[in-house]
């Protein structure tokens, strides 16, 4: 299978950090908090775009970033958010996690953006935590750090038209005919393992192009996987014209070639019921031979009797060809005006989706012990509020450890046997268990702070502002 390959980074933008900070005027002098939020950081959009056909463009630029947000400012000021990071990536591009195998987008409609990275929120500033009995809270939250992946893209075929027929039918000969492509051609099945691209340009320099795809022949149960199967006919899905060439010979064997025409278009059906609304054209190839040429009454008279539109053509010496390929264009004209019609009509949009990771509940967390003297606290929520809490602030160290025993943490930590000078990890910060009395719970000890204070576990039950 033709598949162009990249692998990326990407990085959005982290939030700005909240302000703390209080309104100082003349004649005021109980002005209260005013610092204001951080801003939101910028996401990273993988954008389709109609005019690129490759990732090669990856292949020399591999990390992509987007804008920080700014930090709050005082009377109020919000942060500036950061510029979202727009990628362009052509139609047709399969998005995986770089550590999945399971595809988590498939982009083919150009316009269309998937938000592959959400930017970090923005900190609350000091603003948010006033309350009758909080009249001048030192406290302020970090910006959320922004997500960060590393991904693996595929390019599956996206053609405007397809060659489909059976092995050794003519295809990649005819696609060097029309086209500069160079597939390699002998005189057995299976010649070609995978797709190859050419471009057909129509009356000369300015005039019609459309993208052509030898794609490798079916063979009978095919849409159950046999032979390249499914490998192969996916990429049909995609195109929108199909040229069906049919070796008029009968091939090496002597085969019926009304027979192959069946055998193809019956595993067309069986995989797609929509194969059979694709506008076909009839291929009558290799009717330099005698054998094709023999043929070719029976052929006519079948085929147009079914409403076929046929062409008499020659791969190897291109009789035939430039006929064939002008009523591809027109095919393609008015399919692209109905299309647009139609677009018209429905007046769309591009769509834009984002990537998240299943329906996790934020407010979820596990321990789990990861040595004779470490745990490791994970979820969604507590991880998330670990990174946008200052310890160097002592206010927003006690909301910490209020909103950590009120989450039921450390009473299940205690019951998981946690002793003083532990290790407990989460996110990025880990934490030291500390000394227990008889009605006291513990306490915990940020490591890497130039004193290590230890802090009484305290009650809260909720990680938002109004409430901590």
């Amino acid at each position: 299978m033709l598949v162009d390959q990249a692998k990326i980074f990407v990085k959005a933008g982290d939030g700005g950090n909240g302000s703390s900070s209080f309104r100082r005027e003349k004649f005021v002098p109980k002005g209260g908090p005013d610092g204001g939020d951080g801003g939101r950081g910028g996401d990273v959009i993988l954008q389709v775009a109609g005019n690129l056909n490759s990732l090669l463009p990856f292949q020399y630029v591999q990390h992509y970033k987007a804008d920080n947000g700014g930090g709050g400012g005082d009377r109020q000021k919000h942060g500036r958010k950061g510029s979202s990071k727009v990628v362009k990536v052509p139609p047709g591009t399969v998005v995986y996690l770089d550590e999945g195998d399971e595809p988590i987008a498939d982009l083919t409609e150009p316009g269309d953006e998937f938000v592959i990275a959400k930017g970090g929120k923005g900190g609350l500033g000091n603003v948010h935590f006033k309350s009758s009995t909080r009249q001048a809270p030192r406290i302020a939250e970090l910006g959320e750090p922004g997500e960060e992946r590393w991904l693996r893209f595929e390019l599956r075929l996206i053609a405007d038209v397809g060659l489909v027929g059976l092995p050794n039918a003519g295809k990649s000969t005819l696609l060097a005919a029309a086209t500069r492509a160079r597939p390699k051609i002998a005189d057995y099945p299976f010649t070609t393992l995978s797709p190859n691209l050419g471009v057909v340009s129509l009356g000369g320099p300015g005039g019609q192009q459309f993208v052509m795809a030898d794609i490798p022949g079916l063979i009978e149960g095919a849409a159950e996987g046999a032979g390249l199967g499914h490998e192969f006919l996916r990429h049909v899905r995609r195109t929108k014209v199909l040229v069906h060439v049919l070796d008029a010979a009968g091939g090496l064997e002597g085969r019926d070639p009304l027979e192959d025409f069946r055998t193809i278009n019956a595993e067309l059906a069986a995989f797609d019921d929509e194969m059979g609304s694709k506008p076909m054209l009839v291929a009558l190839n290799k009717v330099d031979l005698v054998e094709a040429r023999d043929n070719l009454p029976r052929l006519r008279e079948t085929l147009e009797g079914e409403d076929h539109q046929l062409f008499e053509i020659s791969a190897a010496t291109g009789e035939g060809v430039p006929d064939l390929f002008n009523a591809v264009g027109a095919a393609l004209r008015e399919l692209a005006i109905r299309d647009e019609e139609e677009r018209k009509q429905r007046a769309e949009k591009p769509t834009r989706r984002i990537y998240t990771i299943g329906n996790v509940d934020s407010r979820s967390w596990d321990i789990e012990r990861t040595g004779d003297d470490a745990f490791q606290v994970t979820g969604v929520g507590i991880e998330r509020f670990t990174r946008m809490t200052n310890f160097d602030l002592w206010e927003a160290t006690e909301r910490f450890q209020r909103v950590l025993d009120r989450s039921g943490i450390s009473a299940e930590l205690n019951r998981q046997g946690v002793q003083a000078g532990d290790t407990v990890t989460i996110a990025t910060h880990e934490l030291v268990w500390g000394e227990q009395d008889d009605e006291e719970d513990g306490s915990f000890v940020v490591l890497g702070k130039d004193e290590e204070a230890e802090y009484e576990w305290l009650a809260e039950d909720d990680y938002s502002a109004d409430k901590v």
